[in-house]
């Protein structure tokens, strides 16, 4: 069976990158990712994270360049993400806690869902160049 793809987008803005609060599942309820989703059969990755983002944002996005490698999550999926613009909107928060833009100085001492702190070394250099 191949693996599940969820794809995940670095939303920078100036100096400033998006997290997201996560509400669930329990063991990660608080704390913070670069916000996305799992990619349908039949969808590309970056058409899979526009949809993501829309649906949970409100957000509608062009998805560049890679961030980073693939990060591999229990065996059964990879984690991939994105540099994302944002075209049109405001983020909000529909299905998340919250939402916080934070700079590069801040990347370190964020609570992060483990995957996610794969890509600080690559957040902090696309927040800084």
């Amino acid at each position: 069976m191949p693996n599940q793809i969820v794809v995940a987008g670095a939303i920078i803005c100036g100096s400033a990158v998006l997290l997201a609060q996560r509400r669930r599942p329990p063991e990660l309820a608080g704390r913070w990712e670069l916000p996305g989703g799992k990619v349908a059969p039949g969808e590309t990755d970056r058409a899979a994270l526009a949809r993501e983002l829309a649906e949970e944002l409100g957000l509608e996005v062009v998805v560049g360049a890679r961030l980073g490698d693939d990060v591999a999550l229990d065996g059964t999926m990879t984690l991939r993400a994105y540099r994302v613009r944002v075209i049109r909107g405001q983020p909000h928060p529909r299905d998340h806690c919250a939402l916080r833009w934070v700079t590069a100085a801040e990347l370190p001492d964020i609570d992060w869902v483990p995957a996610d702190r794969e890509w600080l070394a690559q957040l902090t250099e696309a927040l800084t160049t």
